[in-house]
């Protein structure tokens, strides 16, 4: 006589996470992983409210970017703090603007900047890393040996190279800032698709008769581009820092009175001792949002790590 065992009513530990990982994309695993890291959750804050500021800034700010409405109470000796006049909470500068204005203001100048030049350095890096990766034999060794070049020049000296040369303004320091992230997707892109040349989905691709092209952009590419993707993010927040140190310099252009939180930190100079929060302010927003992009993109990286994604 057959004996039939009744179903478990308490399966083992690990059935269900067997369950819950079947069927589960790259993406879809990754973007479950982010919303169980506390370090994704703050970057993702910190973004999303640097993002809503830049949007509403007209909204939002009292005042335009370039408009002094205080400078009749701006003297050589005394410029007013924080709390001094109720209609200015933060206080005024050293032109009469308004600092909560300008602080808002300076939003929306940074974050254009930086997605921008940053989408000018992914758009590039991606074209020399697909050919370099795609061709390979001499054309992988002329690209590769251009971006070398560009890697041996310190990513802001030569940032600063290319901005001297193109003249001053906000559309010369995108390009400087883009130029000097080529090479980084570039050598990113090229290296995530030699890795996978040897894979599986290519030999099977490779025996059924398809072009060397169509393999290269209908199915290596698509794999390869996580990583570029994360890398991207990640120089979101360097894009950020050099386009305040370029403005800093005296490079990016426009009005000295112009929001914008590097422009802001030059004119701060001279009143660090009577009016700190001049400099304070500007120096913490770019710090907290390139925070921000710095967190979500690590926890982005380290969601898609497959070293990480089994744990």
């Amino acid at each position: 006589m057959s004996t039939t065992l009744p179903p478990a009513e308490n399966p083992s530990p690990a059935e269900p996470a067997l369950a819950e990982g079947t069927g589960t994309g790259l993406w879809k695993d990754a973007f479950r992983r982010l919303r169980r890291n506390p370090q994704a959750i703050a970057g993702a804050v910190i973004v999303g409210l640097f993002l809503l500021v830049a949007i509403l800034a007209p909204l939002l700010a009292p005042y335009g970017g370039n408009d002094l409405p205080g400078r009749t109470e701006v003297t050589p000796t005394n410029i007013p703090g924080p709390g001094e006049i109720d209609e200015f909470p933060l206080g005024l500068d050293r032109f009469g603007g308004d600092l909560l204005s300008k602080l808002i203001w300076g939003a929306q100048a940074s974050l254009m900047i930086g997605v921008i030049s940053t989408a000018m350095g992914l758009a590039g890096g991606m074209l020399l890393g697909l050919l370099a990766g795609g061709f390979g034999g001499w054309v992988d060794s002329v690209i590769m040996r251009f971006v070398d070049i560009l890697l041996s020049v310190p990513n802001l000296l030569l940032a600063v190279s290319i901005a001297a040369i193109l003249g001053q303004g906000p559309y010369a320091v995108m390009i400087a800032i883009g130029v000097a992230q080529v090479p980084i997707f570039a050598r990113l892109l090229r290296a995530s698709m030699l890795s996978q040349r040897g894979s599986d989905y290519v030999l099977a691709a490779q025996t059924l008769g398809l072009s060397r092209s169509a393999i290269t952009v209908s199915h290596v590419l698509p794999n390869s581009v996580g990583p570029v993707i994360v890398q991207a993010t990640l120089t979101l927040a360097t894009a950020v820092i050099d386009a305040a140190a370029l403005s800093f310099l005296g490079l990016g252009g426009g009005l000295p009175q112009t929001a914008e939180w590097g422009r802001m930190l030059t004119y701060a100079q001279a009143e660090l001792s009577g009016s700190p929060q001049l400099a304070f302010l500007p120096g913490a927003c770019i710090a907290i949002t390139a925070l921000g992009f710095t967190l979500l993109g690590e926890s982005l990286r380290e969601s898609l790590d497959p070293k990480t994604r089994q744990k």
